[in-house]
């Protein structure tokens, strides 16, 4: 039983930028770098899908949150702490200390 090779990062792309290319078939570059002709096929997807990542700005995640965002959630979070401690103190207010223990005789 082989041991699985673990194939460097440069390497795929090096394997995928050829098949992009078109100069040598999948056939010829499994033969040329002794990987299978299917796990080609995967980088050179992989490399695809992900092009549209190298244009992105330095440092910026578009899934990440911005400063704006998260100051904007703090805000929301606060007003809903207020409203769920008014709301907590409502009973006695509107029933003006005429709550359940009152009425049971407690």
């Amino acid at each position: 039983m082989t041991k699985r090779k673990n194939h460097a990062p440069e390497f795929k792309a090096k394997v995928a930028l050829e098949v992009i290319r078109g100069e040598m078939t999948l056939a010829e570059l499994s033969k040329k770098y002794g990987v299978l002709a299917a796990q080609i096929s995967t980088w050179t997807q992989v490399v695809v899908q992900n092009m549209a990542s190298a244009f992105a700005r330095r440092g910026h995640d578009p899934d990440t949150p911005g400063i704006a965002d998260i100051e904007k959630l703090h805000s929301k979070i606060g007003q809903v702490l207020v409203e769920w401690d008014f709301l907590a103190d409502a009973p006695m207010q509107l029933l003006g200390g005429r709550g359940k223990n009152s009425e049971q005789g407690l």
